[in-house]
């Protein structure tokens, strides 16, 4: 289920302390709940360590979206080194306060080429850039409301000038149409929905 932004900015999370200057596109609750211990194990659904993690796109309009932006980002450049982290932006690594530089990252991500930032006891946060965006993928673990807990999930983005913010305009309605829901189908495969939820 798609969220207010606020869901995401009103909570006091740590990303916002170092992706300020991002703007946060999209929060979704994630149909993982649990309780107030599961977020390693939502985290595991994307490791690659994880035989059963889920690739982010599994329908098979989702594959074909994904493999048509790799071949426009071939096609016009996006995603060459000098487009991505560490050249055409800083890392959002350079920017972490000792104890998450000093802390674990995270997870590597299966199929995606994004890269894990930090990690909490409740909040993990990965980046990609390439020559239309910089991007974070950041999952938060929240209270549900009724006694339980689920999985959060915002997209903050900085486009690159105009040519970002034309892309991020054109791909909204695949966003919300296949990308997004194909997501949220893939994490909730499996899920056993009773899993460390209160009685």
């Amino acid at each position: 289920m798609r969220l207010p932004i606020s869901e995401h900015t009103d909570r006091p999370w740590r990303i916002h302390e170092i992706a300020a200057d991002f703007e946060v596109e999209d929060v979704w609750a994630l149909p993982t709940p649990g309780g107030p211990n599961d977020f390693e194990r939502l985290l595991s659904r994307f490791s690659v360590d994880d035989p059963d993690a889920p690739v982010l796109m599994s329908s098979r309009i989702g594959q074909l979206l994904m493999a048509l932006r790799w071949k426009l980002g071939a096609l016009f450049g996006w995603d060459r080194e000098q487009a991505g982290l560490g050249t055409r932006v800083q890392t959002l690594r350079d920017r972490l306060p000792d104890d998450l530089a000093q802390g674990p990252r995270g997870p590597e991500l299966t199929g995606v080429p994004f890269r894990s930032v930090f990690l909490t006891d409740d909040e993990w946060a990965a980046e990609i850039a390439n020559g239309t965006v910089h991007a974070v993928l950041h999952l938060g673990w929240v209270p549900d409301g009724s006694g339980g807990y689920r999985g959060q999930l915002a997209v903050l983005v900085k486009p690159n000038g105009r040519l970002g913010t034309a892309y991020l305009a054109l791909i909204k309605p695949f966003r919300y149409l296949w990308v997004y829901p194909d997501l949220l189908r893939t994490i909730a495969r499996g899920w056993d929905a009773g899993l460390g939820k209160p009685a």
